[in-house]
């Protein structure tokens, strides 16, 4: 939930165990398996989307009243913002040289209830945000910082998508069952670590998978159990699901891939050509210039700051490693933007 791609790090975690190039060859073994042959470019279908509960003050002038403030302290100063349940680089202020920054990535966005009982326990139902088929479940709470949380997977013609629904009470579907947009999956609760009954929410994702390999991955870096196989957070990259709502409002036909090639591109990763990146199989829309994918010495991944990726291209460097051949420009420090899976300033990184 608060990390970019390379490292794959959990939600609730920084995911900063690897840095720069150590980032990169890190997270070649996973975002960089290899097929054999170019994929056709899929054409994406309508998304269908709903809110996942009751709670419509997105649409709002008035954001508070949807998402769940988080507890902050900065400076000595106590506060409880709204803005830190929203998408993206909401959390962990830090003053630098080049002035306050926020270096915690938030992989989803916190859906503050609309109902509780006397005792304040939270009443509202989490809803499926689209058709799908429900890929995983896990009802032990302990085994993740996510608490109760459920992975429905959704087919729009380009390849698949999961939403992913946690610190739910109760969960009402099983894993394999076929969902409808707006079915009733789980009851909100507070489960996972560091939430109480008076921050209660549901945290929701919608994310695109790294690595059906991702347990390979898991075993090189971690000794400790991998209880949700593919459906661990490390192995999902959440997009921005608020922005995704506010584009679909406007144009109910519009595509995941299309509301992705509208972020900014951050940074860039050139690795060895050793057939065609399983990322890309699996997304073939990702793909830029693939009529140049004959002997190319490399490929090129473009990331957004969050660690999403957005492109992938043929490129022609001669390298035996991943390494970090653009980056956007900036005064601060490239770690701070991306949770440190690259560093340096300006237009340079490693």
């Amino acid at each position: 939930m608060y990390s970019p791609t390379f490292c794959f790090s959990p939600p609730w975690r920084r995911r900063d165990r690897f840095a720069g190039s150590r980032a990169a060859v890190a997270a070649a073994s996973v975002l960089f398996t290899l097929g054999t042959a170019a994929p056709p470019v899929a054409v994406g279908g309508p998304l269908g989307l709903v809110l996942p509960t009751a709670n419509k003050a997105i649409f709002s002038e008035h954001p508070e009243e949807f998402y769940q403030y988080t507890d902050r302290t900065f400076e000595g100063v106590r506060s409880k913002p709204w803005s830190g349940g929203r998408y993206g680089f909401v959390r962990d202020q830090k003053r630098t040289a080049a002035g306050i920054v926020f270096t915690k990535f938030h992989e989803g966005i916190d859906i503050r209830p609309v109902k509780r009982d006397k005792a304040g326990e939270p009443l509202d139902d989490v809803f499926a945000i689209a058709d799908g088929k429900v890929v995983y479940v896990s009802t032990v709470s302990s085994r993740s910082n996510y608490g109760n949380y459920v992975v429905i997977q959704h087919d729009w013609g380009e390849g698949p998508f999961y939403s992913l629904y946690a610190h739910l009470k109760s969960v009402m579907i099983e894993t394999g069952q076929p969902v409808k947009a707006g079915q009733r999956v789980a009851r909100m609760g507070y489960t996972g670590a560091g939430i109480n009954r008076e921050r209660a929410h549901v945290h929701v994702e919608l994310a695109m998978m790294l690595s059906s390999r991702f347990q390979g991955w898991y075993d090189k870096h971690f000794t400790t159990r991998n209880w949700h196989g593919n459906y661990n957070g490390f192995n999902l990259a959440g997009i921005d699901l608020a922005g995704l709502y506010h584009s679909h409002r406007d144009n109910p036909g519009i595509a995941a891939s299309q509301f992705l090639s509208l972020a900014a591109p951050y940074y860039k990763v050139a690795v060895p050509n050793r057939g065609t990146p399983e990322l890309l199989k699996r997304y073939p829309w990702l793909g830029r210039d693939m009529a140049k994918a004959d002997g190319n010495r490399s490929w090129v991944f473009t990331f957004a700051d969050t660690g999403v990726p957005l492109a992938i291209e043929p490129g022609d460097h001669q390298i035996a490693y991943p390494a970090v051949v653009w980056v956007k420009s900036s005064r601060i420090d490239h770690a701070y933007n991306t949770l440190a899976r690259i560093n340096g300033t300006g237009s340079k990184a490693a």
